[in-house]
């Protein structure tokens, strides 16, 4: 049973249509990542699933009850983008409170209090204000709360926001971590690159509609192109590939790209080299990085609109998806 799931998910505010029949499911014990620019639909898409506001029309459904039911809501955890704890408490003290809110008995808080902050590495700060961490300490203290009850389904919104090289790399095991432990994770994010190192599915949304859905590795396969590598002294008998249709190019050395054309397969170029007695040491389909999918289905979505890669007013700066703040 899908652990989320929506059936033509709709949702107006007045004459503004948020979501536009948005259907999809998410899995048990997998990372999902949901993309999309501002005004996409995300933050409405989120709040419909964890029962915030209601939907127009369709329906969703979380961990096998209709969204925002009572006894779903314990079992969820939530880290909002931007959020904000009284920093009068210590990371301790902040985890008893939101605990107890939850009706977690307060033998299980005193136990699970240092457990969850060793695991977020705040341990040795466990009893500090929260007024003198860091950024990044307090997006793990945010991490801990939305653990804390050990839900089965965990939002994420914007996880590794300003946080530095180091602890985008903690947050990312953390999250791992997590899913080993059998915990379905649901992350919005516009920093592409570390979505793309950690989820096993995405789905992007465009003015409330989504547009692509899929497992990262089919994503981002560049159908068609393969690069291929030779042993050394061996020679790719280009003339001949390329009289079967072939468009090859060299990348240096004893490797090329090969572009298929049409129906034409890479199969016969491979029984070509075995024939002629050729040692392959590679040949991989070419991928394309989730940055790039990204861009190219937005643009094909709305072609002419939003275009990234020059500026729209002389002297206004290129806009680069994995640090603006207009994809959150």
């Amino acid at each position: 049973m899908a652990v989320i799931q929506t059936k033509q998910l709709a949702k107006e505010y007045g004459k503004i249509r948020a979501l536009k029949g948005v259907s999809l499911d998410v899995q048990p014990g997998e990372i999902f990542g949901l993309l999309g620019q501002n005004g996409a639909g995300k933050t409405t898409l989120i709040k419909v699933l964890l029962g915030v506001i209601s939907a127009s029309d369709g329906e969703a459904s979380v961990l096998g009850q209709p969204a925002g039911a009572t006894a779903v809501r314990r079992r969820i955890g939530y880290l909002p983008e931007d959020h904000r704890f009284p920093d009068y408490h210590t990371a301790a003290s902040l985890l008893d409170f939101y605990g107890a809110l939850l009706d977690v008995p307060g033998r299980v808080r005193r136990k699970r209090i240092p457990e969850v902050l060793e695991l977020v590495g705040l341990k040795g700060r466990m009893h500090s204000k929260i007024r003198s961490y860091s950024k990044g300490m307090k997006q793990h203290v945010g991490l801990a709360q939305a653990i804390f009850h050990d839900p089965d389904l965990i939002f994420l919104d914007e996880p590794t926001d300003g946080v530095d090289p180091v602890g985008r790399r903690e947050i990312r095991e953390m999250i791992t971590r997590l899913k080993q432990e059998g915990k379905t994770i649901f992350v919005n994010s516009h920093l592409l690159g570390e979505v793309e190192m950690i989820c096993d599915r995405v789905a992007i949304l465009q003015r409330g509609e989504l547009i692509r859905i899929g497992d990262i590795a089919s994503l981002t396969r560049q159908q068609g192109t393969y690069h291929l590598g030779l042993a050394e002294g061996d020679s790719l008998p280009l003339d001949e590939l390329r009289q079967l249709g072939y468009e090859i190019q060299s990348l240096g050395g004893q490797r090329w790209e090969v572009l298929l054309n049409g129906s034409l397969s890479i199969d016969p170029l491979v029984s070509l080299l075995v024939q002629r007695g050729l040692r392959l040491r590679h040949l991989v389909e070419k991928r394309q990085t989730l940055e790039d999918l990204f861009i190219a289905t937005v643009d094909a979505a709305e072609p002419g609109v939003d275009d990234y890669r020059t500026p729209r007013r002389q002297g206004e700066r290129s806009r680069n998806i994995r640090h603006s703040e207009d994809y959150r």
